[in-house]
């Protein structure tokens, strides 16, 4: 009850509104990386060659550096970076980069390492054989990838994504570090407005304990969905 009396002075709705920023951030960032680790897993599948060893070397830096250092470094310096990467191509651009843009992309760069890896193990370990009907029956590529081996490697790769998914809505509120009004910094201010830091930051803590729980079910709906047509062991 005085938790909902606070909301009348405007912290419910500033906690609310945190909220909603922290889970966009997530979202993106998160679905931005899938994309990215998507593209990196098929550049580096092979294991060999120069695109191995340039994933290696990306995959080494945005997983051995704190992701609190890569949000700075792209809000910090994310429009120099910007306009040092179009000015060798006559492009000039005036560009300020916010703190929920340095966010989203420094997840989604630092978190498109761990998926690519994750999902090429994936897709290497689906089933040779499938690969070579495919090419045996003339199976269109994009047809090869998007309607058979994707699916199935992403029904191998779902619990690593689900990992990475919930490590990822943990590391939003480093972002709150950078100025963003998330749901962190929310609670942060109404606690130091009011006095009650142990109420408004176990309101934060329910909020990812509640996303998080929420993801497990969805989870098991979505593989019970991707395991139609699989031969169950019988025991």
């Amino acid at each position: 009850m005085e938790l909902l009396a606070l909301g009348d002075t405007g912290y419910g709705d500033e906690l609310l509104f945190g909220a909603v920023i922290t889970m966009k951030l997530a979202v993106y960032g998160f679905l931005l990386a899938l994309v990215f680790g998507l593209a990196l897993a098929v550049f580096a599948l092979k294991g060999k060659g120069p695109r191995w060893w340039l994933f290696r070397v990306y995959a080494s830096v945005f997983t051995g550096v704190p992701s609190l250092l890569i949000i700075f470094l792209f809000y910090f310096g994310g429009a120099e970076i910007v306009r040092g990467l179009l000015s060798p191509l006559g492009i000039r651009v005036k560009l300020d980069v916010s703190p929920f843009a340095a966010g989203v992309a420094a997840l989604a760069l630092v978190y498109a390492a761990y998926l690519g890896d994750l999902i090429r193990g994936a897709i290497l370990n689906v089933p040779k054989g499938q690969f070579e009907a495919c090419e045996a029956l003339s199976v269109p590529r994009r047809h090869l990838w998007f309607r058979i081996v994707l699916p199935q490697a992403l029904r191998l790769a779902l619990p690593g994504l689900a990992n990475t998914w919930i490590v990822l809505l943990k590391d939003t509120a480093l972002v709150s570090l950078a100025g963003l009004n998330d749901l962190i910094a929310q609670a942060k201010i109404a606690a130091g407005s009011t006095k009650e830091p142990f109420m408004f930051f176990t309101a934060a803590l329910l909020f990812f304990v509640l996303i998080s729980s929420l993801t497990l079910p969805l989870v098991r709906q979505v593989a019970l969905r991707l395991e139609r047509g699989q031969r169950r062991a019988r025991v």
